[in-house]
């Protein structure tokens, strides 16, 4: 028979051992002592005790299973060594510092995608009297540079993804926030709506209108069975079946839609969901002209649902540069997960690595460059 046991983790003191050495040959000589000792090993944070092996534990187990660190400082006393939740911070913040370097290639990457889904959230911050509502956003790279980017920013105005993107000039995928016009106004940026929200808004009227919800829901619904169809395609097979089978429905619903404008008075619900489908009907549309633009913008929905949870449990970051941690952190935990890599393991050779390789080698130390290197060893 089998049976299936947990042995819990532990903690270890290791104790580095550098020996000296001394030239009797130059003391004699009268040219004084001559001390040669070995070099000290590079630590992830500069005199600190934390060994590689717990900073990444601690940092998956926030920014990965969200767990907050008053949590973690308790199982830690359960096994017998005391890590205050302050100084658990004061170490994310270290290893958000050392890291930043690899955050920044990957943001690199991501303002070179076809394709940029972007979201946000409320990020709670600490500030007098009570919490400031800042924003968590999140950028996600298309397939060919398949990573999560997330950034901190104050508030909701158009200058947080205006500054992130202020390089980019391909398709931003998004939902129909107003701030995204400044954004792409003026520059060469193409936007695409996001037709779950749409189908959203219309489901969320459907109570004052049940008909009128049941119509537009199923002309939605036969988009999305030519996505499915769609699926595992090339972006030009894509387009050319979308062309063929999603235009001619696009063009019905349409025709619906200013039909059922006419029929409700302006301040019906319906009438609301309407009009913010048509508000938006040419960045709805652009999925029908490019193959490469997903027809909705779940992919980032999903990324920010990730922020909820940590933000549930965690509840507010204490400033602005907890927020600038958190945002490089979850970047670096997200970005595994898109590839399948188990952060802490990943975290734990980059933060023994990281200290001391060169600029040209980071690239190697992107989530899917190092799964690579794994496989094949």
């Amino acid at each position: 028979s089998w049976q299936i046991e947990y042995y819990p983790g532990r903690f270890e003191r290791i104790q580095h051992v550098r020996k000296k050495y001394a030239c009797p040959g130059c003391e004699r000589n009268g040219g004084g002592a001559r001390i040669e000792a070995a070099a000290k090993p590079e630590a992830p944070v500069d005199k600190g005790l934390a060994g590689p092996g717990l900073l990444a534990y601690i940092v998956t187990s926030k920014f990965s299973d969200y767990l907050p660190l008053y949590r973690l400082e308790d199982i830690f006393q359960r096994q017998g060594f005391e890590i205050s939740r302050a100084t658990q911070s004061i170490w994310c913040g270290d290893v958000a510092g050392l890291v930043e370097p690899l955050y920044e290639l990957l943001a690199g990457r991501v303002r070179a995608s076809r394709v940029v889904a972007t979201g946000d959230t409320v990020m709670p911050m600490l500030a007098k009297g009570k919490t400031a509502n800042a924003r968590m956003w999140v950028y996600v790279g298309d397939e060919a540079a398949p990573y999560n980017i997330f950034d901190f920013t104050l508030n909701r105005g158009r200058d947080g993804p205006k500054y992130f993107l202020k390089d980019y000039g391909n398709v931003l995928l998004a939902d129909a926030y107003g701030g995204y016009n400044g954004v792409v106004a003026g520059n060469g940026i193409t936007r695409a709506g996001c037709w779950a929200h749409a189908r959203r808004k219309i489901i969320e009227a459907e109570k004052a209108a049940p008909e009128i919800a049941r119509e537009a829901v199923e002309l939605v619904r036969a988009l999305y069975a030519v996505e499915h169809r769609g699926k595992g395609l090339s972006a030009a097979a894509r387009l050319e079946l979308r062309q063929a089978d999603s235009a001619p429905v696009l063009t019905n619903l349409r025709e619906k839609l200013l039909i059922w404008k006419q029929q409700l008075l302006p301040k019906h619900p319906m009438a609301e969901a309407v009009k913010y489908v048509l508000g938006q009907w040419e960045e709805l549309n652009v999925f029908c002209s490019d193959g490469a633009v997903p027809i909705d913008n779940n992919i980032s929905e999903r990324e920010m649902k990730r922020v909820v949870l940590n933000r549930k449990n965690s509840l507010f970051v204490g400033n602005a540069r907890g927020g600038r941690t958190a945002a490089i952190l979850a970047s670096i935990t997200s970005s595994c997960r898109r590839h399948d890599v188990d952060p802490q393991l990943y975290l734990t050779q980059l933060l023994v690595n990281l200290p001391e390789a060169r600029w040209s080698e980071l690239s190697a130390w992107l989530p899917d460059e190092w799964k690579r290197r794994q496989s094949a060893q």
